[in-house]
């Protein structure tokens, strides 16, 4: 009877359990607690930051990187960033900022850091859920929670092209990408045109013999200044103007040929698309490296062969080393796909946050912006502890909700916005539509409590 009491699930059904304390859990944590909620953060590393902790196992941050999005667009609502950080933060201030956070919220006490979630399973039919848990000595330990919050970020798990042939050079993707050192004296090939792409090409550019930069697709380059101001400030501005979504790609596209010139010019190809179709590329260095002749555009590879690399268009080239930098597939290994919802590569959630079934699990976090990812994580969790908040109060009046998930958990969330098809876009959306469609969500929540009592089914 003792070994089986010892293996029984320590009982925290009063309390959700938040995986992760980056940018995610920590607002997360923050507002459930706000509503009234037992929370325990559950952090793998020794401090808060998630990503943005620089040389942990699962940063994927180098000593260069700074936001891609200026700083209102980054900060949380309620905490705004220092007036002393620059327009566009380095990874430290970020990691800085963070972890006053924390403080500023009086978060330190939920965090149980150097804890790893190692499973998740459901029990009584989802009404509570048991977290294993590796702790700091090494052990393991289950806990029974009254809900779970996946908050651990999406952008760790590398993916990998598999092109055909052999490279006999180094091989690196951006995941374990640090500092250009590696690039010095050699020739480089980045694949991949993403935002960290186009970054480390262009840091490729600056230190290496030569940098190859092979690109699947054309696409939209914007800087990260125009008129002055931070890019996206002045896009911004357009998206909110009431005018329609095909007129504000056309002005968007215009901009961007006034800023970027003829791109066809320095061996760039005419983008097939329409701007915000795709990620947004947002570099001021990559077209001046191209232009001084640091950055050579290739097309996509088409197989290895030692140290050369054919390239579709029938070109080849000899290099030392390939960084692909190619993006990441989204992957959560401590719960099973099937408590998920899983279909074609990613959780099949309602607003990309919320279960169809489960009403007291969620993800927060699992989105690809157009601009900063804080505020948007803010009120994603504003809305779930809301939702949680109602459940608490009376579980039937959330059964509208469930089923309006279900509903709706397909739907890709955009404005009208049709994405190229590509793993990169599983979980892409337009910020501002995103925010209202929140904000219709809250409102809702908030309408659903005065009218318990009055609530049919």
């Amino acid at each position: 009877m003792a070994n089986q009491k010892e293996r029984e699930p320590v009982d925290r059904r009063s309390a959700i359990c938040v995986v992760g304390a980056g940018s995610s859990g920590l607002a997360t944590g923050k507002n459930l607690r706000e509503y009234g909620f037992d929370v325990d953060i559950i952090e793998r590393e020794d401090e808060v930051g998630g990503n943005w902790n620089f040389g942990k196992e699962n940063s994927r941050v180098y000593e260069s990187t700074h936001t891609i999005s200026s700083k209102p667009f980054t900060q949380y609502p309620d905490f705004p960033m220092p007036d002393a950080f620059p327009d566009y933060p380095h990874h430290s201030e970020i990691l800085e900022y963070l972890i006053h956070y924390k403080q500023h919220f009086g978060l330190a006490e939920l965090i149980e850091y150097d804890t790893e979630v190692v499973g998740v399973e459901p029990r009584d039919e989802g009404l509570f859920w048991d977290v294993t848990l590796r702790l700091p000595d090494g052990s393991e330990e289950t806990r029974r929670y009254g809900g779970l919050v996946i908050a651990n970020g999406h952008n760790w798990y590398p993916k990998i092209p598999n092109f055909p042939g052999e490279f006999d050079g180094e091989v690196l993707h951006s995941a374990d990408y640090k500092s250009p050192e590696v690039f010095e004296g050699k020739r480089v090939l980045v694949v991949g045109a993403g935002n960290t792409g186009c970054d480390v090409a262009v840091e490729a550019g600056q230190h290496a013999e030569i940098c190859y930069h092979s690109t699947r697709r054309a696409y939209w380059y914007s800087p990260k200044y125009v008129m002055g101001k931070p890019s996206d400030q002045i896009f911004d501005m357009l998206l909110a103007a009431p005018i329609p979504h095909r007129v504000v790609q056309f002005l968007l596209e215009k901009a961007s040929r006034l800023t970027s010139g003829d791109i066809e010019r320095i061996g760039l190809p005419e983008p097939d698309h329409h701007f915000l179709e795709t990620h947004p590329i947002v570099n001021s260095l990559l077209l001046y490296y191209i232009g001084h002749g640091e950055i050579v555009p290739k097309p996509n590879v088409e197989r290895f062969e030692g140290k050369t690399v054919h390239f579709e268009d029938g070109s080849s080239v000899e290099v030392d080393v390939v960084v692909y930098c190619t993006g990441y597939l989204i992957r959560f290994p401590f719960i099973d796909h099937d408590h998920l919802n899983w279909h074609n590569g990613r959780p099949q959630l309602y607003m990309h946050v919320f279960h169809p079934t489960y009403d007291n699990l969620a993800v927060i976090g699992l989105i690809q912006p157009d601009s900063g990812q804080f505020k948007l994580v803010h009120w994603q969790s504003v809305a779930l502890a809301k939702l949680m908040r109602l459940r608490r109060e009376n579980p039937a009046a959330v059964r509208p909700f469930l089923r309006h998930f279900r509903k709706h958990c397909d739907e890709v969330l955009g404005a009208g916005v049709k994405y190229k098809e590509s793993t990169r876009h599983y979980v892409e959306i337009q910020h501002m539509s995103y925010l209202e469609e929140l904000a219709e969500l809250i409102e809702r929540l908030d309408a659903a409590r005065p009218q318990l009592s009055r609530l049919e089914y």
